[in-house]
């Protein structure tokens, strides 16, 4: 897993306070991401996703929201931030 990135739902939330995991700016997340929308924006951006459903954020273990894993290539924040995007075009 050391050639992957974990991505959690919580990362690129609006709704979701530095301290509940938010990794971007409340300016560049979006509201109430999910799996399969991150999916699908990891997809058309070429990061080739790989999805856990089982997974439990550590913040949150009683919820079983599930992550996805992408491949490293890009940085972290810069890649979060393109899904965020792509996303935000998606829903419109």
């Amino acid at each position: 897993m050391k050639d992957k990135f974990i991505i959690w739902t919580n990362y690129i939330d609006a709704q979701k306070s530095k301290r509940e995991g938010r990794k971007i700016s409340k300016n560049d997340a979006i509201a109430s991401p999910t799996l399969g929308e991150i999916q699908s924006a990891a997809e058309k951006l070429g990061l080739r996703p790989v999805i856990e459903k089982e997974k439990a954020y550590p913040r949150e273990w009683w919820g079983s929201k599930g992550r996805i894993l992408i491949e490293k290539g890009k940085q972290k924040n810069k890649a979060l931030k393109e899904i965020a995007r792509e996303i935000r075009r998606m829903r419109k």
